[in-house]
C-alpha cells in the first residue's frame, strides 16, 4: 500500500510542452506512471512523444481521460491559475512543483482548493513517489525502493539524501512526500503523518523538518498524542543564525519558536528518535523497525 498515489493514479501534466514539464514527463512515463494527458493552452490536439494527448484545458483532459491527479510545471505568474483550474476540474490530487509562487497568490489558492475537496501538495516541492507504483514530480526513481518506511520532508534535496541512505540500507519506502518549504502550502506534516499511521504497509516514518515556523512542533505533538508507529526525525539548519533566511521562504527564525533547538526538543519530548546527521536516520530506524 501507499499514501496519495498508487497504481490507480492517472496523471495529467500541466505545462507538458515546456522545458521542465517535458523533461519530467518523460521521466515519469519511463518510471511507469500512467501519464494520460498533458495540458498546454493553444496546443490541444497535439501529442507528447507521439503518445500522450495534449489538451487546451484541464477540464477537457479530465473529461476525455478520467484523470484523477495532476502535476504542475508552469511559471510562477501562472501557477495559481493552474492550481485553481485543476481544482475546478474535480481532480482529487494537485501537485505543484513550481517555485516562486507569490504568497499572496497562495492566500487565494489554498481556500479555493480546500472548498473543492482536493488535496494540494506544494507549491515549491519535489512531489511524491510510491516506489514501484507511481512517481508524480521530480524525486529520482532510481534512488527509491519499495518497503515499509514512509517519509515526509520540507526539503527536496534532503529527501533525496535520506531516501538514498534508506535504500542502500535495505529500508525501502511506501511513499516519499516532499511538502515544500513555502509559508503557505497545501499539505502539511500532520496530513502525511496521519495518512502513514492509517496505511497498513507503513511500519515507521521519517520526518525531515527545518528551521522557521512551528509546523514541526505541531507535528511532534501529533506524534505524541495520536501515533502508534515509530517516527524518527531530522532538523535542517541547526547552525543558521537567527533572523536570516536560509533556503526556503518559510525558513526564517522569529524569536525562539523557529529554532532548530526548539524543534529538536519537541521531537525528543514526543519520544521520536532525532538524527544529528541525515545518515543517522538509518540506525534510528533499525532500532525501531522489527
Amino acid at each position: 500500500m501507499s499514501i496519495f498515489i498508487d497504481n490507480a493514479t492517472r496523471l495529467i501534466v500541466q505545462g507538458i510542452t515546456g522545458r521542465d514539464g517535458s523533461f519530467h514527463a518523460k521521466q515519469m512515463i519511463e518510471y511507469g506512471t500512467k501519464v494520460v494527458a498533458g495540458v498546454t493552452p493553444g496546443k490541444g490536439g497535439q501529442r507528447f512523444e507521439n503518445t500522450v494527448p495534449i489538451f487546451n484545458t484541464v477540464a477537457d483532459a479530465v473529461r476525455e481521460t478520467k484523470a484523477n491527479t495532476t502535476v504542475i510545471y508552469v511559471p510562477p505568474p501562472f501557477a495559481a491559475d493552474a492550481m485553481m483550474e485543476a481544482a475546478d476540474a474535480g481532480l482529487a490530487l494537485i501537485v505543484c512543483i513550481t517555485e516562486g509562487v507569490p504568497v499572496l497568490d497562495m492566500t487565494r489558492v489554498y481556500p479555493y482548493v480546500q472548498a473543492r475537496g482536493a488535496r494540494l501538495i506544494g507549491p515549491n516541492c519535489p512531489g511524491l513517489i510510491s516506489p514501484g507504483a507511481s512517481k508524480v514530480g521530480i524525486i529520482p526513481g532510481r534512488i527509491c525502493a519499495p518497503g515499509p518506511i514512509g517519509l515526509v520532508s520540507r526539503s527536496g534535496t534532503l529527501t533525496y539524501e535520506v531516501v538514498y541512505h534508506l535504500t542502500r540500507a535495505g529500508l525501502g519506502q511506501t511513499t516519499c512526500v516532499g511538502i515544500g518549504g513555502d509559508p503557505i502550502n497545501g499539505t502539511n506534516f500532520i496530513d502525511c503523518l496521519d495518512a502513514f499511521e492509517r496505511d497498513a504497509a507503513t511500519k515507521a516514518v521519517v520526518m525531515i523538518g527545518e528551521i522557521g515556523g512551528t509546523d514541526e512542533q505541531e507535528a511532534a505533538r501529533f506524534v505524541k498524542e495520536k501515533m502508534k508507529k515509530p517516527v524518527v526525525g531530522f532538523i535542517a539548519g541547526q547552525t543558521a543564525p537567527p533572523g536570516r533566511r536560509m533556503g526556503h521562504a518559510g525558513a526564517i527564525i522569529s524569536g525562539s519558536a523557529g529554532t532548530a533547538a526548539e524543534k529538536i526538543a519537541a521531537f525528543e519530548d514526543a519520544g521520536m528518535g532525532v538524527a544529528k546527521r541525515p545518515i543517522e536516520v538509518v540506525d534510528l530506524l533499525k532500532k525501531r523497525v522489527r
